[in-house]
């Protein structure tokens, strides 16, 4: 299960280089169930994620809470499915940055969008449970917590046509 929340940032921790970075490019086969293939670094891996059927509408609004399964693939695999994706090809940067006080064992997921999505840039964390998801306190560089908002859904973001006018700005919604 996958229970994660999403910001929009007020600003970049500084120095992003003090942090383990991940490079990713991802396209997506299927957005509803999320059927994605992913290339982290050198590993190859396919998702699929969807809504549980268990899951109140009320914690959706709290947290995104995913069933998700991986599966690693060969890169031969993954190229043949990559090839298949609908939409545009994602890549970003991930850098992980742990927290520490009250939020220590968390760690954010800072993604630095390239290409036609370069300016974009947002904050993931996950949890252990929907307990410490409901408890989290952010950082005080986290702005707007927009994890109900599907503009920022990477399976969204994959469909938007290179040139079509985007609705963000540094990272915030306009």
């Amino acid at each position: 299960m996958e229970i994660e929340k999403k910001y929009t940032l007020k600003y970049l921790p500084e120095p992003l280089s003090d942090y383990r970075k991940i490079e990713i490019e991802q396209g997506y086969l299927l957005r509803e169930p999320t059927v994605r293939v992913r290339k982290a670094n050198d590993r190859y891996i396919l998702t699929i994620k969807e809504i549980p059927q268990d899951v109140s509408e009320e914690a959706q609004e709290e947290a995104c809470i995913r069933r998700e399964e991986e599966f690693f693939l060969s890169e031969e695999a993954y190229r043949t499915l990559l090839a298949k994706c609908d939409g545009v090809i994602l890549s970003k940067t991930r850098y992980l940055i742990p927290l520490s006080g009250e939020n220590a064992g968390l760690t954010v997921e800072l993604d630095v969008f390239h290409g036609y999505l370069s300016g974009l840039f947002f904050a993931e964390v996950e949890f252990p449970d929907e307990e410490r998801a409901r408890s989290f306190r952010a950082p005080d560089w986290f702005d707007q917590d927009v994890s109900a908002d599907y503009h920022y859904r990477n399976g969204y973001l994959s469909s938007l046509e290179p040139g079509e006018p985007l609705w963000y700005d540094n990272g915030k919604s306009l």
